[in-house]
């Protein structure tokens, strides 16, 4: 049985990175039009050449243009097109336009689950029409997966947000904000609390008003069943997350993509993943129709931790280690966690153990000061962030 491929989102550099050293085979992305994750920081075509060098010959690149494409766009698709041949390992589409695109220039292509391939005709079809790969729609059974991934090689997801409508094919956002979430600009109007009222005016409050937000989806606890489901490439949704969203989930991902995991490891992989941004945990519909307690009950994330911005790197004495950085936001303290993310740097977590200004050392640090720190190598306009825990 061949492992899956571990496919990891990179909305920006540090996500990038924390992909590659968290252990990803594949990483996917976006360029600053055509993709389904419009609000992320994505990417310049000026940007290809170094996520090439970063990813090196071990990590795949697939690029997404999976919105619709409007005639007047045409054009601009073709010269996106061409321009990242050399670049990119696939593309990740669905709009005809696109795909004879791929077909034209040769460039392999996989067929994104905004296509909602959900039976074993859909997959004989984009196999036929060229498909390496299909992702497969999220509201399949393990059983229904196996069948079409005798078609052809497929692609599903086993973490991150899932949307109550068909993998992102409503209309809410557009009628309300006039942000269609066709074309990846979703305002995630189904996230808030909603009250039913009648035309009298009389209101009713549900017990859980959050009617239309499901909870995340989390396969680790029945990672070994999908891993014999016949899958090509399991995927982690999150180009909109932080670095330590990705850095968290895939390595806790590609434990158990790398041998079967123990209960007690199961039950660890769990907290790590309740650490970062969550809605709560959901198995989605791989064993069976969701229920009622796969929605969420909050609008914002669960996660037990949460960073806010402390300030910026301003310079790093590689020699001696220490960095000098000016605090514009949080206060720290010794023994305070923080994050240091920046383009080059990645992600690192490190626990403040040493501080000073002018060669005194100190204990805390207020708003508007400026500081030297003991730190693990970071470089110049690096963000600074302490890592706020919850109960």
């Amino acid at each position: 049985m061949k492992k899956p491929e571990l496919l990891a989102p990179a909305g920006d550099f540090p996500s990038l990175i924390a992909a590659i050293e968290s252990g990803a085979d594949a990483v996917y992305f976006g360029l600053k039009e055509f993709n389904m994750r419009d609000s992320a920081k994505n990417f310049y075509f000026r940007d290809l050449k170094r996520i090439s060098e970063l990813c090196g010959k071990n990590v795949k690149k697939y690029l997404t243009l999976n919105t619709i494409i409007y005639d007047s766009e045409l054009k601009r698709a073709e010269n996106t097109i061409k321009k990242v041949k050399n670049y990119v390992d696939a593309i990740i589409c669905w709009d005809l336009s696109v795909i004879l695109l791929c077909k034209k220039y040769k460039i392999p292509f996989h067929v994104s689950t905004q296509a909602s391939v959900s039976n074993t005709s859909s997959a004989e079809f984009y196999k036929k029409l060229g498909a390496e790969r299909v992702v497969l729609a999220r509201e399949l059974n393990l059983k229904q997966i196996r069948k079409i991934s005798r078609i052809i090689d497929v692609e599903c997801f086993i973490h991150g947000a899932m949307c109550v409508s068909i993998s992102g094919r409503c209309f809410t956002s557009q009628f309300m904000r006039c942000k269609s979430a066709n074309r990846g600009q979703c305002t995630h109007p189904c996230r808030r609390a909603y009250i039913i009222k009648d035309e009298e005016g009389n209101e009713l409050k549900l017990e859980n008003n959050k009617v239309m937000s499901a909870k995340d989806l989390c396969a680790l606890p029945f990672i070994s069943r999908l891993k014999k489901a016949g899958i090509s490439a399991f995927k982690i949704e999150g180009r909109n997350r932080g670095a330590e969203y990705v850095k968290t989930v895939v390595s806790v991902y590609r434990k158990a993509v790398d041998k079967k995991l123990s209960k007690e490891e199961v039950k660890e992989g769990i907290k790590q993943l309740s650490q970062v941004y969550n809605r709560g945990f959901s198995s989605g519909f791989y064993l069976g129709i969701p229920t009622s307690d796969d929605f969420a009950t909050t609008e914002d994330s669960e996660g037990k931790e949460s960073k806010q911005v402390v300030g910026r790197i301003v310079n790093y004495w590689q020699k001696i280690g220490i960095a000098h950085l000016k605090v514009t936001a949080h206060p720290i303290k010794l023994g305070d966690e923080l994050y240091i993310i920046g383009n080059k740097t990645g992600i690192k977590r490190v626990k403040i153990g040493e501080m000073q200004i002018n060669h005194k050392p100190i204990a805390s640090v207020k708003k508007g000061q400026e500081i030297g720190i003991k730190l693990p190598l970071c470089r110049a306009n690096d963000m600074v962030y302490i890592i706020i825990k919850r109960e």
